[in-house]
């Protein structure tokens, strides 16, 4: 009888330390999975966006989330980290480059929140002046199609060249039907193009590759889009997520950060209208 006594007491002991050892792991997996919420990760570009999202920590703080970002110096792998969920988000590109990678990679990415948007610029190279131009001058331009062709799009508006009816946000140089300069466009990858400045008559810099190079609207370009533009709403910047996320806590609060009257101020204030906030929703 003891026996049968003392077991079914070590039987109780062993069944209460199962229970109270599943209820830690359980309330372990609770703690981290509230942890994961407040933590959000960005993939970014150094610039201007990754200062931005830096600029945005201690407000997002405030708020209880910790902000993370990890800066790429090319335009597919922040698409593929959020596609893959390896991040929660990313901040380096516009609409149409969006929709497009969407449409040729397969992906299903997603727009968050519309943050700012970065005026297309013509920038000195071997000249100083687009009055300049002459016959067989080389021009780069980035060989992305969306933005090779706003760049193209921007020679255009300067009389450069001129392109195909109807050729828009999709131009590529196979749309070039008029050449009155006989200019030769080198198209070269994004990050590429201000290095050439010695090689080139001219060259058609991002915004933020433009910051990059040292380079601002207001003083350096010979020509650039202007903010009340259509190019303005169509090459918005945006905080791409995984399609489903666009509505979660941690995205909303880190979309309501960057368009803050802060954050808006910061941009203005750093950037001298080589940056400007998208006041749209």
């Amino acid at each position: 009888m003891r026996k049968k006594i003392l077991a079914v007491v070590l039987t109780g002991i062993l069944a209460v330390g199962a229970l109270t050892g599943c209820g830690a792991k359980s309330d372990s997996k609770d703690s981290a999975k509230a942890s994961d919420d407040k933590k959000i990760t960005v993939a970014a570009s150094a610039t201007p966006h990754a200062e931005i999202l830096e600029e945005a920590k201690s407000l997002l703080e405030k708020k209880g989330y910790t902000l993370e970002v990890k800066v790429f110096d090319d335009y597919v792998q922040p698409n593929n980290v959020v596609e893959s969920g390896e991040f929660d988000a990313n901040y380096f590109q516009h609409i149409p480059y969006l929709e497009q990678f969407n449409e040729e990679k397969g992906t299903h990415l997603a727009i968050a929140g519309k943050i700012h948007y970065e005026p297309f610029g013509i920038y000195p190279g071997t000249k100083k002046d687009l009055k300049d131009i002459a016959k067989g001058d080389k021009i780069a331009v980035p060989n992305d199609t969306t933005n090779e062709a706003r760049a193209l799009l921007l020679l255009q508006d300067n009389g450069i060249i001129k392109l195909k009816d109807g050729a828009g946000i999709k131009a590529t140089v196979n749309n070039i039907v008029e050449n009155p300069y006989d200019v030769e466009i080198v198209e070269l990858e994004a990050a590429q193009v201000p290095r050439v400045v010695d090689e080139t008559a001219f060259v058609v810099l991002n915004g933020n590759y433009a910051l990059e190079a040292n380079y601002t609207v207001s003083k350096d370009a010979l020509a650039y889009e202007k903010s009340d533009s259509e190019a303005a709403k169509t090459y918005v910047n945006v905080i791409a997520v995984k399609e489903g996320n666009e509505d979660s806590e941690k995205i909303k609060a880190l979309v309501d950060v960057l368009k803050s009257d802060e954050i808006k101020q910061f941009i203005e204030e750093k950037y001298q209208g080589a940056v400007i906030a998208y006041d749209g929703e």
